[in-house]
Parts: structure tokens; C-alpha cells; sequence
């Protein structure tokens, strides 16, 4: 009876879950700022209503047992749905406040600084500082080697890369969704721009949004979760037109292989090498014949 109720209890917070998560739609693809505020009030709100009305067995001091015993035992409450999705909504709404057309002008740049850096700093901060939960962490290294299916992916994400994206960048137009680049100034900035931006989408999205959300669902449900975030910021960022194609098993397969590696660096590298032939592709589309290095 207690693992049916347990389940049913689980099912119930996926609802919460979905609806913070469905904010990031309405905010980046949608563009309607109240209804993403609206999203994210509901499934706050929702899970503290679960929260609240919680059954017996949930709490961690149960069977009349004194909070001092559970203590001495090592016992501890288990993670709060809501807090965790406050969490993911205080980042959200950071990112929210600007607009993520890809700009190369020192205004954009510093606003994308503050406004990115901002959305993983302060989760980060009320995690460590006010909750003092420790949920959200950044595993760098596990002092483990890579091995062959490793260094083969990254060899492989290069050769996807450069078979798929000169195609869909260039057919669907969506290279027009980035700035002009044909002048070295504007050709470093647009490197470092998508560079600084593909290892945020790990720290944020992985590190932070997946991470929370493991800690009260399933793996894949907690991937499925993240990646409606993760897709929905590209899509503004410029991925647009059949890019979620793209992006969906991107963002899938990132959480899949932080699971399997529980490496950071891991996972950047795979996004660094990916964003390299974005920067190529970008460059090229801007100046044909700069790079000829591509099929299209």
C-alpha cells in the first residue's frame, strides 16, 4: 500500500513539475511574459498544496519517532518539490527579463553576462546559502579517463555537425537569425558569444534544471522535463524553423550522457565542439567562400 501511495504521489508532482517547465515555452517561444508568470505561480503553488497535504509516510519523522532520534540516526526530510522548483523558476525569470536575440554590441554582451550569469549564480546562491541543501552542483572532473565510446562521440559530434548544420542553417535561412559577421571584430566576438553561451546551457540546464528535477523524479522523466527548458531558450536564441529536430536529441543526449558520465567537463566539451561548427557554419553562411570546408 505504501509503494501504490508513494506512486500515486509521485504522478501527482509531475503536474507541478510540467507546469514551471511550460513556463520556458510561454517566455521563449510564445513571447507572453504574463502567461510564463501565470505557469510558474500555478506549479509553484500546486506543489505546495501537495507538499502541504502530504500523507504520513512522506514525512521523515514518522510513527511518533522525535525529531532529536531522526537526527542521531542520520535521518533527513527529503528534498522539497517546491522549493527546487522555486529554484528553476527564479532562474527562469532571470533569463526572461532580456531579450535572446543574438546580439554582438558591448550592451547585448554585458546584458547576456549579467542576465545568464545571474540565472545560475542565484539559484546557486539560495540552494547553498538559504536552503542549505547543497541541490545544485557544478561535478567538473571524476577522475576518471575517457574511454573509446567517449572520444568516439566527440569525433562524432564533429562529423554530425558538419553534415547536418551547413544544411539546415543555410536551407531554412535561420544563419539570418544571427548578426552580420564580416570583419574580425565582429567574427571573435560571435566565438566567444557562442562559446560562453553553450557552457551556461549546461550550467543552467544540466547542472541546475535537470539536477533539481532528479531529485523527485524518474531519470527520464527528469530529462523529458529539461529538455523542454533547454529547447525552448535555442528556439529564441535562433534555432527556429525544423531546429527543434535538432535540438530535441541534442538536449536529450546531454542529460542521457551526464548520467552515464557525471562529468561536467565532459558534457561541455561535447556542447564546445558542437558550437564550434555552429561558429564555422555562421561564418560561412555570412561569407560564402571565407570557409570552404562545407557541403552547402
Amino acid at each position: 500500500m505504501t509503494e501504490v501511495r508513494r506512486a500515486t504521489t509521485t504522478r501527482l508532482r509531475i503536474l507541478p513539475a510540467l507546469l514551471v517547465c511550460a513556463a520556458a515555452p510561454a517566455f521563449f517561444v510564445l513571447e507572453i511574459p504574463w502567461l510564463g508568470w501565470a505557469l510558474l505561480a500555478l506549479g509553484i503553488g500546486a506543489s505546495w498544496l501537495l507538499e502541504r497535504g502530504r500523507h504520513a509516510e512522506d514525512q521523515v519523522v514518522s510513527m511518533g519517532a522525535r525529531r532529536d532520534t531522526a537526527k542521531v540516526l542520520g535521518v533527513h526530510r527529503p528534498p522539497s518539490l517546491t522549493r527546487d522548483l522555486s529554484l528553476i523558476a527564479v532562474g527562469l525569470l532571470i533569463v526572461s527579463i532580456i531579450p535572446l536575440a543574438a546580439e554582438l554590441d558591448n550592451l547585448a554582451m554585458l546584458r547576456f553576462t549579467l542576465a545568464l550569469g545571474g540565472a545560475v549564480a542565484v539559484p546557486y546562491a539560495i540552494s547553498r546559502f538559504v536552503y542549505r541543501d547543497r541541490a545544485i552542483g557544478f561535478p567538473w572532473r571524476t577522475h576518471r579517463r575517457w574511454g573509446r565510446l567517449q572520444w568516439g562521440w566527440l569525433v562524432a559530434v564533429l562529423v554530425l555537425g558538419w553534415l547536418i548544420l551547413p544544411f539546415y542553417f543555410i536551407t531554412s535561412g535561420v544563419y539570418q537569425n544571427w548578426p552580420v559577421v564580416d570583419t574580425p571584430d565582429l567574427i571573435a566576438r560571435l566565438f566567444v558569444g557562442v562559446g560562453a553561451v553553450g557552457i551556461w546551457d549546461e550550467l543552467f540546464f544540466i547542472c541546475t534544471v535537470f539536477a533539481l528535477l532528479r531529485r523527485h523524479f524518474p531519470d527520464l522523466l527528469a530529462n523529458l522535463l529539461q529538455a523542454i527548458v533547454f529547447v525552448s531558450f535555442l528556439w529564441e536564441l535562433g534555432y527556429r524553423e525544423w531546429g527543434p529536430l535538432l535540438t530535441i536529441p541534442f538536449a536529450l543526449l546531454q542529460g542521457y550522457i551526464f548520467l552515464r558520465t557525471h562529468s561536467l567537463a565532459y558534457v561541455v566539451t561535447v556542447h564546445l565542439l558542437f558550437d564550434a561548427v555552429v561558429f564555422a557554419v555562421l561564418v560561412h553562411a555570412h561569407n560564402p567562400g571565407l570557409l570552404p570546408i562545407f557541403l552547402v
